[in-house]
């Protein structure tokens, strides 16, 4: 067996352990309450109050893990578990996707490189997969066709990548916000910082997998280059 596949096998073990704690972490700490009583929502304008951020509204959205900020209309959008709940969860996870709102109110940079990489990976995903395809098909007639296969693939992978910074940043800006404004205590800190740490990592399998992916086309058009 390749070195490629057996790093691919890896990261799909990594990939399931890690939804795994994922959702058993987040699964236990639903069930752990905060005790000012604070949803989810009330966590979440909370934080953005004591940032001085009054252009963002918190909604509600179907669905578990959904919980996103969209900073092109700037909503903070909260699963329905995380926006209802009172829960250390809750907490931790309405904090983190606040933690985006304030990355773009501040400016942060990799946030608006991620930002600035949303449209290009929009349009280029619906046809990167048929391209390399027919670059494989093609590779000895046209071979600069999986070439440019290649490079439209790169631009997720390097997605991938500048997401971890801005995922780790608003992740630290939650958990000191959390335990600075007395939402979390030494009862119950370590489990926000937990669910968040897990929910990271997700990031972190999936920009290996990219990589992976990546390495693997480049080693294809190598090949096939020299046949």
């Amino acid at each position: 067996m390749s070195p490629v596949w057996i790093l691919f096998i890896a990261i799909a073990i990594a990939g399931w352990v890690v939804q795994g704690m994922l959702q058993s972490r987040f699964k236990k700490y639903s069930k752990i309450a905060l005790r000012n009583g604070m949803t989810g929502r009330e966590v979440a304008e909370k934080m953005l109050r004591d940032n001085d951020i009054f252009d963002v509204q918190v909604i509600s959205v179907r669905g578990r893990l959904t919980d996103h900020y969209n900073p092109l209309n700037k909503t903070i959008n909260l699963s329905e578990p995380v926006y209802n709940s009172y829960s250390v969860a809750a907490a931790a996870v309405a904090a983190h996707e606040t933690g985006h709102a304030v990355q773009h109110a501040v400016g942060y940079v990799p946030l608006k490189m991620r930002s600035a990489l949303v449209p290009v990976i929009s349009s280029t995903s619906k046809w990167v997969m048929w391209v390399i395809l027919a670059g494989i098909i093609m590779i000895q007639t046209f071979p600069a066709l999986i070439w440019i296969g290649i490079g439209m693939f790169a631009l997720t992978t390097l997605f991938s990548f500048v997401t971890l910074p801005v995922e780790k940043n608003a992740t630290n800006r939650a958990l000191v916000w959390l335990s600075s404004a007395g939402i979390t205590d030494v009862s119950n800190h370590t489990q926000a910082e937990d669910a968040l740490r897990w929910a990271g990592y997700t990031y972190v399998v999936a920009a290996l997998g990219s990589l992976a992916t990546l390495i693997y086309y480049i080693m294809i058009a190598t090949s096939g280059s020299r046949r």
